[in-house]
């Protein structure tokens, strides 16, 4: 494919993503609405289409399949003890996302087994997992506050947010903080050799309610290829995820200067908070209007600094489509740097294309028909930290994956047919390729050319065909399952949590939904094993057991 004369500036959306950084991007805050506010102004400024769409942040309104955090601010927060002491004004991070206040002062409890429990009351407790269960219990068991680390964060403050609800606060009681590993394993080994002494404070505001704020912009008309990024989180946050948002402000610049009606397709743009904000803006949306989705989640990691490698997510095979080829084209393109011995490019950055993941934005696309795609540089060892700042970003991974999303998105929008029917049948065989060195693809082959023929009907192909089989469920309350959603409906939620701890299951449980809907059963459970190899079948068959008693899926 020929490389489009178009280019985005890097350096511009560095600028952004520092400044994006500022705000303290929590779902249910003030400052997740000032920093969708300041995206808007940007959009303003140089006439880009927009409207600034809102739901609401309550504790109790479903957005989707997932319940509604409070809405909530952090004032201030403090910890000390042994001389030391810990202070938001170092890191809003230290007040776990959502906590209650309170001010308390009490002896350290390190937990390492489950029958420390018993010893929590009147207790401040130390937990370095599994963070939401292990908060509840905290609270059941009379502990007065809940400390939380994560390992691997170091000097780093974590990011741990609770998300509670307003039925939750009914239990959830104390205040729960959130320290670098460094203080958290000081705390513990002085508490294994004597009494340790904690005092801490808590000062939040809880307003009744606060927007959900969804920016929507668009230049042309549809079919759209829709950009997502999602722009909560912590501050600084500077790669997960500003460095998505600052991009996507740069997509809209460039493609609404380059946009031409002659294009097959016209841009739309969406910043919202992560899941939430996606599948609220699928019950006003029209799936019909979309091509595809390209997510943008952590996509300025340096290879140097966070250890980074360059990911891009293909579309599950139950949603297929060329997009994936193109993308993984030009990423290969601009992801160009030293010579070898003979002469042959370098990669500059690791790069691999992988079957669907879920884990962001892209998965609500996909679940309402959209086939959608993820780029992102992980891993990331300032992950959800304090220590995710804008100086650690990379300008030459900004370029990389920006250029190759805009060189994409024009040449789907004005390529010659003739060139894109080539590629697209290049790419499909390129994957059932990759498939069949190592098993049948007798499924596959089928929902590539679905996939194909969806691909035509918008961009002028004769390419593919498409089925009408019998399918085995119907997927009926649509979006990111979760155990909350399960217990809601009077079902076996902790079965559920338990069968999903695996990702992989997890991941496997919303494209076999995504593949029932196309197929019978026992093609659907070929099909996912065609694509991912190994399969649980055993514990995916129980999980749609209890998605059925729940009425999560019916039979079709």
């Amino acid at each position: 494919m020929k490389l489009p004369d178009v280019r985005l500036s890097p350096e511009r959306i560095l600028k952004d993503i520092s400044e994006i950084g500022e705000f303290h991007r929590i779902q249910g805050s003030r400052e997740l609405v000032e920093s969708v506010k300041f995206i808007k102004e940007k959009l303003d400024s140089f006439g880009v289409e927009n409207d600034l769409l809102s739901d609401s942040y309550d504790g109790k309104t479903w957005h989707g399949t997932l319940a509604s955090p409070i809405a909530w601010n952090p004032i201030r927060g403090e910890l000390s003890y042994d001389g030391k002491r810990l202070t938001t004004e170092e890191s809003p991070l230290l007040i776990m996302a959502h906590s209650p206040e309170g001010e308390v002062k009490a002896e350290v409890l390190p937990i390492f087994r489950e029958e420390d429990w018993d010893d929590a009351e009147g207790k401040v407790v130390v937990v370095n997992k599994d963070w939401r269960n292990a908060y509840r219990k905290a609270n059941e068991a009379g502990a007065k506050a809940f400390i939380a680390h994560r390992e691997g964060t170091g000097e780093f403050y974590p990011y741990i947010g609770l998300f509670l609800t307003k039925e939750d606060l009914e239990w959830a009681k104390i205040p729960a903080l959130a320290v670098p590993e460094s203080v958290a394993k000081d705390m513990v080994s002085k508490s294994l050799k004597g009494s340790v002494e904690v005092s801490l404070s808590v000062q939040v505001e809880r307003p009744k309610r606060e927007d959900l704020p969804m920016l929507y912009a668009k230049v042309g008309e549809p079919p759209y290829i829709v950009f997502s990024a999602h722009i909560c989180h912590p501050r600084p946050g500077a790669n997960d995820n500003a460095s998505g948002s600052a991009m996507l402000i740069e997509l809209a610049r460039k493609l609404s200067e380059a946009y031409k009606y002659s294009f097959r397709f016209g841009f739309a743009f969406l910043w919202v908070p992560e899941h939430h904000g996606t599948q609220t803006f699928f019950e006003r949306a029209k799936p019909g209007e979309y091509y595809a989705n390209i997510n943008l989640d952590m996509v300025a990691g340096s290879p140097d600094r966070s250890g980074s490698t360059l990911m891009l997510v293909r579309t599950p095979f139950s949603r297929f489509s060329v997009v994936s080829g193109l993308l993984e084209h030009f990423l290969w393109r601009f992801n160009r740097k030293e010579k070898s011995f003979s002469g042959s490019e370098i990669p500059a950055i690791a790069f691999k294309p992988y079957p669907y993941e879920m884990g962001s934005d892209h998965d609500v696309f996909n679940f309402f028909g959209v086939p959608g795609t993820m780029l992102i540089t992980w891993p990331d060892r300032f992950y959800h930290s304090s220590g995710d700042t804008v100086e650690k970003v990379s300008l030459e991974t900004i370029s990389i994956i920006g250029n190759a999303v805009l060189s994409t998105a024009l040449s789907l929008a004005e390529g010659e047919g003739k060139t894109l029917g080539r590629f697209a049948r290049g790419y499909a065989m390129k994957v059932l390729g990759e498939l069949s060195m190592a098993r049948d693809t007798e499924e596959s082959e089928r929902l590539v050319m679905k996939g194909l023929a969806r691909d035509s009907e918008f961009l002028g192909l004769n390419l593919g065909h498409d089925f009408d089989d019998e399918p085995w469920l119907h997927w009926k309350a649509r979006g990111v399952l979760n155990e909350r959603l399960i217990r809601a409906r009077n079902g076996n939620w902790e079965e559920f949590r338990k069968l999903t701890e695996d990702r992989r299951v997890y991941s496997q449980l919303h494209e076999l939904l995504m593949l029932s809907e196309i197929l019978p059963k026992e093609r659907a459970f070929r099909a996912l094993s065609e694509e991912y190899g190994k399969v649980e079948r055993e514990k995916l068959e129980k999980l749609v057991e209890i998605l059925e008693e729940a009425k999560i899926v019916i039979p079709s």
